[in-house]
């Protein structure tokens, strides 16, 4: 009988293979996966950021990997849409067998994807997105880095009614879950500042008319216009009130912090406020580190590094300080341990310290003020405590 019961236990091992193996990890390699946004509205985003975590990941695995492990990562294309990120993500997690799913973006592909990725034990890493879903309900497979929309212009309205005495205070966004949580964090910094907000209004996502939200806005004597857009709807809106003579003030969040801004809309960008959580890698950046990766990454790639490149270099320099923390016997479990303990102080490209532990998910909650100036972005501030 004990003979049976031995050779039964065996075949159960062998069918359900080791219990300690852990998935996307091997003696020689980490494989890890990303959803971007390669042909749709994302694209000029998520081209640069793939660059950007194929860059040090290619001089990670140059310098001997991750104790003794190369990086392979796998990159599948969501065209900005939930149902493909769905798509992607069971690829990733199903087929390709991935450890992390890193710097994906996108608020709604990433919610999308997490479902997936949670029933096999795969991180949503350092996703490219501000929404708080990203780390809360709290998960030990959720961690984000990027101070929230919310938090974002909820500091930046206050701080600019501090600064401006502005008395109308009011918000444009898109109607959707990235612009709600803009207009959410304009109202939360209005009541700590004892103010309500004058007028709200929407546009659907695409829009490329915004004369009728303009007017209702101009006709609300708004004198601050929080922007809940990203690129082309930033330019659109700023347009629009310029042409009938409107100079009121507009702030928007990481969304619509980009070259893009100031190379498309010229003039009309001039004086535009936003919020931001890393510096844009500019040729005459201060820094010799950040110049030394300018030109790395322009003799890799022929082309000029964007702000999304020095993302995609950081998501995966974060990954590489806890999976060497984790030590040699990387696991789901000990790579968690790890992530409870990392702190990184401000790094090359400006981004705030990070601190994570087992109850905070989320690096940090802060951002700077930054404005178009001279037809480039100037910081105006450190980065925001209140």
């Amino acid at each position: 009988m004990k003979k049976i019961l031995t050779a039964a236990l065996a075949a159960t091992w062998l069918i359900a293979g080791p219990a300690t193996a852990t998935q996307g990890v091997t003696k020689t390699e980490i494989v890890l996966g990303s959803i971007q946004d390669m042909s749709g509205p994302l694209a000029s985003y998520s081209k640069p950021l793939v660059n950007g975590m194929r860059m040090h990941i290619d001089e990670i695995n140059a310098a001997g990997g991750i104790n003794g492990r190369k990086l392979k990562l796998i990159v599948e294309d969501s065209g900005y849409d939930p149902k493909k990120g769905l798509l992607a993500a069971q690829k990733l997690v199903q087929s390709d067998q991935v450890f992390a799913v890193v710097g994906t973006i996108g608020t709604a592909v990433n919610i999308a994807a997490m479902t997936v990725q949670f029933e096999k034990n795969v991180f949503n890493f350092l996703p490219l997105t501000a929404a708080r879903q990203m780390y809360e309900p709290l998960s030990p497979l959720k961690w984000s880095f990027a101070a929230t929309y919310y938090d974002q212009v909820r500091s930046g309205t206050k701080y600019m009614i501090k600064a401006k005495g502005y008395k109308n205070i009011c918000v444009l966004y898109q109607d959707d879950d990235f612009g709600l949580e803009i207009a959410q964090g304009v109202e939360a910094g209005l009541k700590e500042s004892g103010k309500a907000l004058t007028e709200r209004t929407t546009f659907k996502r695409g829009a490329t008319d915004f004369s009728s939200q303009i007017q209702r806005l101009r006709n609300a004597n708004c004198d601050f216009v929080v922007l809940g857009t990203i690129i082309r709807e930033t330019i659109g809106a700023i347009g629009e009130a310029r042409k009938i003579g409107w100079n009121v003030d507009f702030m928007g969040s990481t969304a619509s912090y980009d070259t893009l801004i100031h190379k498309l809309g010229g003039k009309v960008a001039e004086g535009f406020y936003t919020m931001n959580t890393t510096n844009i890698p500019y040729p005459d950046d201060p820094s010799k580190n950040v110049r030394d990766f300018l030109q790395r990454y322009k003799a890799k790639f022929n082309e000029d590094a964007t702000l999304f490149s020095a993302y995609g270099y950081t998501v995966i320099s974060h990954f590489e300080q806890v999976a060497l923390s984790a030590g040699p016997n990387l696991t789901t479990e000990s790579f968690i341990a790890a992530m409870e303990k990392h702190h990184t102080p401000r790094d090359m490209f400006g981004a705030d310290e990070m601190t994570f532990s087992k109850t905070r998910h989320l690096g940090t909650t802060r951002a700077r003020l930054s404005q178009i100036q001279n037809g480039k972005w100037v910081a105006l501030t450190d980065f925001i405590t209140e």
